[in-house]
């Protein structure tokens, strides 16, 4: 998806004449173009360009409004007032920031960048680590999920192709069985069709019957923990290894005085998540061994000699082969859904010299690049949904994709029924009218939420009033209570030993139950993406006002013993998007073409110096 711009060049329109020239469409003020020629015909257009430009390659900026404040920071006297009443469009524009790029690919586009800019300072320094970190074993992970069900699929067994996005290489037949026709829902169980990489039943059950959704759902929702005890016992593994090879621990002394002993070493990683077409996340991690400084233990220092990128890859191997849990139990599945990694598994390790078949800049843009990414590739993009929303995505019936979020707000729905708050609560002293009260909340979320083979479909019933709230309404259900009653769940604290963990499936029913972040990394591994975010608005204000200052220099507030100027802002929220389609096209084509500018100039740069990293930028840009 990419923004709306504007042609850089007029082009002819065709006329009757004897030349396309000789007549040209008329431009209405109503439309995009007119719209947008409007505003470029004023005498303000070029403040207006400069105004905005922070966020014009923003899909809906955010506008805010009110004053800013110039104050002396050492006398604390305010200077001047700016009010945006006397700015362009009586606002100030700020991109939304929003990560996918299909909602919104300038910011989406920032993001990646920084994205790309945090995982490789973790492998080769920079921004804040140390330069050493490049000595580092290190490998590059995939785990991946195991199979809920047979599904379309394209494998090819041996590459030939130079460039895997564009792989044209004959692929295997989909699923070729000769002893099996038909599964237990009598429809084929066999696939000889060779599927191209655009075919669109890729990661399509073959049956959907036969498919395990509740599995799947719940393996998403668990994944993270799943990922953490991964980590655990990969450092466990590093840490008796090192014991067996004579590597002795280290102590570091705590706040209270006591001496604690750690291993020597210890996993950092960055890692991507990443949605398969059929439903289910997997992982792409950069794990990266560190050593531990007894002077200083949240410094990043190498690991004992002793330990190698061999014994990082075994660890690796080990702990996805080992670990194993089983949920809490729920009452579709009282004993709890298994939770492990799928037969996929690979790591490689990372060259840093750029010379290797996996190096630094490669898997940073890598992951820079799905990090962006959200469930595009299942189909399926909306907000989160709520009891209204829900019956336009979910299906029992359905497709692939609307089983699953079936499957999320039907195993997110409350597990308690009221037969069984009645033997707790038989004698609790409430009055008839509070009991009466219950039972028909009660009735009502037992409405909402019963099986999605009774869900009713969207549409509106005969007019009835709610008794509890008072709510008149055509909704099968109370639409007032049960947003109450979901809201409550919402706010509870999941917890693995109790039923409210379950809550999340509805909560993150529109991510088919992941509720983790796409990007993430440990706290030792790389900066963060607020250092970035700080370090280039630093950037542009020194820009900005390179000519008012005589050093260059930005003086923040924390200079105290230097003259400071502070910059107060006090803003509210006015909305979100552009005034009208042809301001949203302008500033779109000038932050295009600023795009651009940039891109031809890293192409420069990657010609003058020739280097892996000019390359990898341009990869990620």
């Amino acid at each position: 998806m990419t923004a709306s711009t504007l042609t850089p060049a007029p082009r002819p329109h065709p006329g009757r004449g004897a030349t396309a020239y000789d007549e040209t469409a008329p431009i209405h003020t109503y439309t995009a173009a007119g719209s947008a020629l409007q505003r470029a015909g004023t005498t303000d257009y070029p403040a207006w360009l400069t105004h905005v430009r922070a966020a014009a390659g923003c899909t809906r900026p955010i506008r805010l409004v009110g004053a800013i404040d110039t104050i002396d920071g050492a006398t604390g006297e305010r200077l001047s007032r700016a009010h945006t009443v006397g700015m362009p469009d009586a606002a100030i524009y700020k991109a939304c920031g929003n990560r996918r790029a299909r909602v919104c690919p300038g910011c989406a586009g920032t993001y990646q960048a920084d994205a790309y800019q945090l995982l490789r300072a973790g492998l080769v320094g920079g921004k804040g680590v140390p330069d050493t970190v490049s000595r580092h074993p290190a490998v590059f992970a995939t785990l991946t999920a195991p199979g809920f069900g047979t599904v379309h699929a394209r494998t090819v067994r041996k590459h030939t192709c130079t460039n895997r996005r564009r792989c044209d290489c004959r692929p295997e037949p989909c699923h070729a069985r000769r002893d099996t026709g038909l599964c237990e829902h009598h429809r084929p169980a066999v696939c000889w069709a060779r599927h191209e990489p655009t075919d669109a039943v890729l990661g399509q059950p073959l049956c959907l019957d036969c498919y395990q959704y509740d599995h799947q759902v719940v393996w998403n929702l668990m994944a993270g923990e799943l990922w953490r005890r991964t980590k655990q016992a990969a450092e466990r593994f590093l840490a008796r290894l090192a014991k067996t090879r004579g590597i002795r621990t280290v102590p570091i002394v705590t706040s209270t005085g006591k001496i604690r002993r750690l291993p020597p070493v210890r996993i950092s990683h960055g890692k991507a998540a990443e949605f398969q077409a059929r439903g289910a996340v997997h992982f792409h991690a950069l794990l990266r061994l560190d050593g531990v400084n007894p002077a200083d233990p949240t410094a990043v220092v190498p690991p004992p000699a002793g330990i190698t990128t061999v014994d990082l890859e075994d660890a690796i191997r080990h702990a996805v082969e080992q670990v194993a849990f089983h949920t809490p139990e729920h009452p579709d599945m009282p004993g709890g859904w298994p939770i492990t990694w799928g037969e996929q598994v690979d790591v490689r390790h990372i060259s840093l010299t750029g010379r290797g078949e996996v190096t630094d800049g490669m898997v940073a843009g890598y992951l820079a690049k799905y990090a962006t990414k959200s469930t595009e590739a299942t189909g399926h993009t909306s907000t989160r949904l709520d009891a209204d929303t829900v019956g336009h995505h979910a299906d029992p019936d359905g497709d692939h994709t609307a089983r699953l979020i079936d499957a999320c707000w039907r195993l997110g729905g409350p597990t308690s029924t009221r037969e069984a708050d009645d033997d707790n609560d038989s004698d609790d002293g409430q009055t008839d009218e509070q009991e009466h009260h219950e039972d028909h909340t009660a009735d009502v979320i037992r409405l909402a939420d019963r099986p999605p083979l009774q869900r009713p479909k969207p549409g509106f019933y005969a007019p009835w009033t709610c008794r509890v709230c008072g709510t008149h309404t055509r909704y099968a259900a109370c639409p007032h209570c049960a947003a109450e009653r979901q809201a409550s769940l919402d706010t509870k604290t999941p917890n693995t030993q109790g039923r409210t963990i379950w809550v999340g499936l509805r909560r993150w029913a529109h991510m088919l139950g992941f509720g983790g972040h796409f990007l993430t990394k440990a706290r030792r591994y790389s900066v963060t993406f607020q250092l970035l975010r700080d370090t280039r608005i630093t950037f542009r204000r020194e820009q900005e006002h390179h000519e008012d200052q005589a050093d260059g220099v930005i003086r923040l507030a924390d200079h105290l013993s230097e003259e400071t100027t502070l910059t107060v802002g006090m803003l509210t929220y006015a909305g979100s998007g552009w005034h009208t389609t042809g301001d949203a096209l302008l500033a779109n084509t000038s932050a295009a073409m600023a795009r651009a500018r940039h891109q031809a100039a890293r192409e420069e740069l990657a010609h003058e110096i020739g280097s892996t990293i000019a390359g990898a930028l341009l990869a990620v840009a």
